[in-house]
C-alpha cells in the first residue's frame, strides 16, 4: 500500500481549517502545513493534527510556497489540499481503497473538484478533473524498442474521487494583488495563456472597477506582441473594452469591442456594448446588445454573462421601456437560470 504525505499551505484559515483536517483523518500517514503569515488561530489548530507546521514568508508567488511544501515531504505520494475543502465519507473510503490498489507506475492521480455552483466562488463550473495525489519522486524510463526516448509524459489516472470545495469567501483582493505585482511592470513577464485565462475570468467574476484599471498594461501588452492568438485576442479584447467603459474613453472602448466582434463575439462584449447605450439611454440599441448575449453568443470569462445578468438587464431596459410584460417573463427566465 502506497504512503501519502498532506502537503497544505495555509493563511488566516481558522474557520475553515479542522473541517478538513478532519475529513482526510486516517488516510494521510504524514501531514505538513505551511503557515505563509497568519494572525488567527491557524497554527494552533494545526498543530492539534501534526507537529510538522511551519512558517513561510508569504512573497506573493503561490508555486514557490507548495514547492517549499514538497520539499518536506517524505511519502510514496504527495497530496495537496486547500483549507476549503472537504471529502464526504463516500469519497474517503474511495481514497482508502485507492491507497490500496494504486499501481505504482500511475504518477498522477487527478480527482474531481466538485461544489462549485454550491458556494460562492469564482469559477464557471460545477466540476472539474484536477491532480491532487501524485508521486514525490518520479522515476524516468526509456521507451519504444527502437530509436528508444525517455517518457516525459506523466502516466495519469482519473479517479471518481470528488473533492467539496467550500469556502468561506472570495480572495479576490489577495489575487488581484498577485496578479498585478507579478505582470503589470513594463519589465514584468507576459502572462502566460492559462493565467491569462484566469486572471479574465477572475476579473469578469468578482473584480472591481480598480482592478479592471490595473489589468489594462497587462493586456495590452498581450496584443503588442508578435503573435497573438485568436483566442488571447478575444479575452484581451473582453478585460479592454470593460476597462475603457469604466474610464470613459470611448474611442478605445470601441477599438476594442470591435477587434472583439470581429474575431469571435461573445456574451461579455454583448454586454458591454449593452451596458454603453443604456448609460446614455439608447434602450433599443441597449436591447439588442443584451439580446445578443443572452441568446446569440457564448460567455468565456462568467457564465452570468450569457445567462441570468443578461436576462436581467433586458428586463430592466424593457421595464424603463414601459414593456413590462416582457420584462417579467425575463426577469422570471433569469430566476429559472439562477436556480438551474
Amino acid at each position: 500500500m502506497i504512503t501519502v504525505s498532506l502537503c497544505m499551505i495555509v493563511k488566516n484559515e481558522e474557520t475553515v481549517l479542522a473541517r478538513c483536517l478532519d475529513s482526510l483523518d486516517g488516510l494521510m500517514d504524514e501531514i505538513i502545513i505551511v503557515d505563509t503569515g497568519s494572525i488567527d488561530r491557524t497554527k494552533e489548530i494545526a498543530g492539534k493534527y501534526t507537529n510538522q507546521v511551519y512558517d513561510y514568508e508569504w512573497n506573493n508567488d503561490f508555486s514557490q510556497a507548495r514547492n517549499y511544501t514538497l520539499s518536506l515531504a517524505h511519502c510514496d505520494y504527495i497530496y495537496c489540499a486547500d483549507a476549503d475543502e472537504v471529502m464526504d465519507e463516500e469519497n474517503r473510503e474511495k481514497f482508502r481503497q485507492l491507497k490500496q490498489v494504486l499501481l505504482p507506475e500511475i504518477e498522477i492521480v487527478q480527482m474531481l473538484y466538485s461544489g462549485q455552483y454550491d458556494s460562492n466562488t469564482v469559477y464557471n463550473f460545477d466540476e472539474e478533473y484536477r491532480p491532487k495525489l501524485f508521486r514525490r519522486l518520479r522515476s524516468f524510463q526509456f521507451i519504444n524498442p527502437i530509436h528508444e526516448t525517455l517518457r516525459l509524459d506523466p502516466v495519469v489516472y482519473d479517479s471518481d474521487i470528488r473533492i467539496f470545495h467550500k469556502p468561506h469567501g472570495l480572495h479576490t483582493d489577495r489575487d488581484m494583488e498577485i496578479f498585478e505585482t507579478h505582470y503589470s511592470p513594463e519589465n514584468a513577464p507576459l502572462i502566460p495563456f492559462e493565467l491569462q485565462r484566469m486572471y479574465a475570468k477572475e476579473l469578469f467574476i468578482s473584480g472591481k472597477d480598480e482592478h479592471f484599471l490595473h489589468a489594462i498594461p497587462v493586456f495590452l501588452r498581450i496584443l503588442a506582441k508578435d503573435e497573438c492568438s485568436s483566442d488571447e485576442l478575444l479575452y484581451a479584447s473582453c478585460v479592454l473594452a470593460r476597462a475603457y467603459r469604466l474610464t470613459g474613453d470611448t474611442a478605445s472602448f470601441f477599438k476594442y469591442a470591435m477587434k472583439a466582434t470581429l474575431s469571435e463575439s461573445c456574451s461579455e462584449i454583448c454586454m458591454e456594448l449593452g451596458h454603453f447605450y443604456e448609460e446614455r439611454n439608447d434602450l433599443e440599441e441597449a436591447h439588442i446588445w443584451y439580446y445578443n448575449a443572452a441568446f446569440e453568443t457564448t460567455p468565456i470569462c462568467n457564465i452570468h454573462s450569457g445567462g441570468d445578468e443578461a436576462l436581467l438587464a433586458l428586463a430592466r431596459v424593457l421595464e424603463n421601456s414601459g414593456l413590462y410584460e416582457q420584462a417579467r417573463i425575463y426577469r422570471k427566465q433569469a430566476q429559472i437560470s439562477i436556480n438551474s
